[in-house]
Parts: C-alpha cells; structure tokens; sequence
C-alpha cells in the first residue's frame, strides 16, 4: 500500500503528491463535498488535468480531507 500525502494550499484545496514527492492531483472543496482532481504531466511538463497515475480516481468524491481517504490501495496521510 501507497501512502499519499495531503499538503494544505488553502481552506479549500490540499496538493496530492506520492512517496517520492510527485504532484499527482489535488483534494479541492466543491460547495459542501471535497473532489479529488487528478494531474498528470506530459513529457514536457505540461500539466494534464484529470490525468496522470490516478486518472481512474479523478472527481472521486469525500466528506472531509482529514477523514480516512483512500483513492484505490493508497490511504491519505498528512504531513508533521
């Protein structure tokens, strides 16, 4: 199991990013429910929205980013 790790941008939004520090999506607040949104990157760095290595789990959707989140095998874990 992969661990993910939530990094808080602001009230609204936490970055995703794996084990090794990569940006896989973001965790964004949408009215009363948090979406996970998916990001990929192409070879050249630009950013491809609802892509990348967790392409199946984009708009996934939760109650709160500090509630028990898993997106498939790999639970959420907060930084410090």
């Amino acid at each position: 199991m992969t661990a993910l790790t939530l990094i808080r941008v602001n009230a609204d939004v936490h970055s995703v990013h794996l084990p090794d520090g990569s940006h896989v999506g973001n965790l964004k607040r949408v009215g009363t429910v948090w979406k996970f949104k998916a990001i990929g990157y192409d070879a050249a760095g630009s950013v491809i929205p609802g892509g990348g290595p967790l392409t199946d789990r984009h708009n996934t959707l939760f109650a709160a980013p500090d509630s028990p989140l898993e997106l498939g095998e790999a639970p959420f874990a907060k930084p410090g």
